[in-house]
C-alpha cells in the first residue's frame, strides 16, 4: 500500500465510489461545484487552486470575464464545495496553482507580459496581503506548478516552455531556485508518449509526497479530427530528484465524458489544478476545470493511482 507523506485532512471533500464504478477516479455527482454566476460579470471559472486554509479551505479562481480578460480571484470555503468568490482581481493571468511551504502560501500562474506569457511568482502569509516575485521563466511558458516543500534545500517548478500559439512544444521541464527569485538547473522531465497525449503534456496539481515518491497529476492533449481533448494522467517521480520518472501510467486516469466537459467555451476539457490529499486515510480530492466553463471535483485514493500506474506502467 502506498502512502501519502503529509499532514491528516479530516475535513477533506469526500464521496465513495458509485456503486458499479471500477474507474482510478471517480466525479462528484453534484458537480460542477462552481459556475460563472459566483463572480459578477463572469463569463466562465474554472482551473481552480485550492489549498486547505485554517479550519475550512482556500483557492485561488481563474476568471475569464465578459470581456474575456483573463485574471485571477481569492475564495474561501468551509467544506471545499459550497464557495464564496471574491469580485476584485489578485493578478492578470491565468491557470494558477498553490501551495504551502515552510508556513508561506506559494502562488504560481500563468502572468501575461508584453512579449508572451511567464510563470509569476507571488507568495502570503495569511491568504490575504501578497508579495508578488520576480518572474520565474523568460516568456514564453505555462503550467507553472510549484513543490510543496524544498529538494535538497532548493524550491522546485515544474513549467511547459512554448512559444505564442496554443499548441506548440509539449514538453515539460523541471527548474530549481535557492530563493524563488533565481531559477536554474533545467532538467527534462517528460513528452508525450501516448496517443491520449500525442499533442502536449504540462503539469497538473501540486504534486504529492509518498513513500513511492512524488505522485504528479497531469494534462496529456489530443488532436483529433474535433479538436483538443485534455484529459489528465499520472506519473511518480524520485523524491530527491523529481525530474527523474519513476513510474508513468500508459492511459488517461479522466477523460472528457460529462456535460459540464464536453461542452462549453472550449469543448473536450478535463484540466487539473488542484490535489487536496488526506495522509490518514489516502483519499485525494483533485479539482479541475470542465470545458474552461465551470470547476468540477473529483474523487481517488493514492493507493487506487498508485496501482492503476503500476499495472499500466510506460516505464517498464
Amino acid at each position: 500500500m502506498a502512502t501519502i507523506i503529509g499532514k491528516p485532512l479530516p475535513n477533506i471533500p469526500w464521496q465513495d465510489r458509485p456503486a458499479g464504478s471500477c474507474e482510478p477516479i471517480w466525479r462528484y455527482t453534484e458537480n460542477p461545484v462552481i459556475t460563472r454566476a459566483a463572480v459578477k460579470d463572469a463569463n466562465s471559472i474554472f482551473n481552480a487552486a485550492v489549498i486547505p486554509f485554517r479550519d475550512g479551505f482556500a483557492g485561488v479562481f481563474r476568471v475569464d470575464d465578459v470581456t474575456r480578460s483573463q485574471y485571477l480571484v481569492l475564495g474561501k470555503s468551509d467544506d471545499g464545495i459550497h464557495w464564496q468568490l471574491e469580485d476584485k482581481t489578485l493578478y492578470p493571468g491565468y491557470d494558477p496553482r498553490v501551495c504551502e511551504i515552510d508556513g508561506l502560501y506559494c502562488l504560481s500562474w500563468v502572468a501575461p507580459t508584453p512579449t508572451g506569457t511567464t510563470i509569476g511568482i507571488a507568495v502570503s502569509e495569511d491568504f490575504e496581503h501578497w508579495e508578488r516575485k520576480e518572474d520565474a521563466v523568460l516568456p514564453v511558458s505555462r503550467n507553472g506548478v510549484l513543490f510543496p516543500r524544498k529538494v535538497g534545500g532548493e524550491y522546485c517548478l515544474f513549467t511547459r516552455p512554448c512559444d505564442k500559439g496554443h499548441t506548440p512544444y509539449g514538453e515539460v521541464y523541471l527548474s530549481r531556485s535557492p530563493d524563488l527569485t533565481y531559477w536554474g538547473k533545467h532538467r527534462f522531465v517528460i513528452k508525450p508518449e501516448q496517443i491520449w497525449e500525442s499533442t502536449k503534456v504540462g503539469a497538473g496539481p501540486t504534486p504529492i509526497e509518498t513513500d513511492e515518491g512524488w505522485l504528479c497529476f497531469y494534462h496529456g492533449v489530443l488532436t483529433s479530427c474535433n479538436g483538443f481533448t485534455y484529459s489528465i494522467g499520472a506519473m511518480i517521480t524520485d523524491r530527491d530528484e523529481p525530474w527523474k520518472v519513476l513510474h508513468r501510467a500508459d492511459r488517461y486516469l479522466l477523460a472528457p465524458r460529462e456535460l459540464y466537459e464536453t461542452v462549453g467555451d472550449v469543448p473536450n476539457v478535463a484540466f487539473p489544478c488542484a490535489a487536496l490529499a488526506d495522509a490518514d486515510t489516502g483519499r485525494i480530492a483533485l479539482y479541475y476545470g470542465g470545458a474552461d466553463t465551470v470547476v468540477a471535483l473529483a474523487f481517488t485514493t493514492v493507493d487506487e493511482v498508485v496501482k492503476t500506474i503500476h499495472e499500466h506502467d510506460l516505464m517498464k
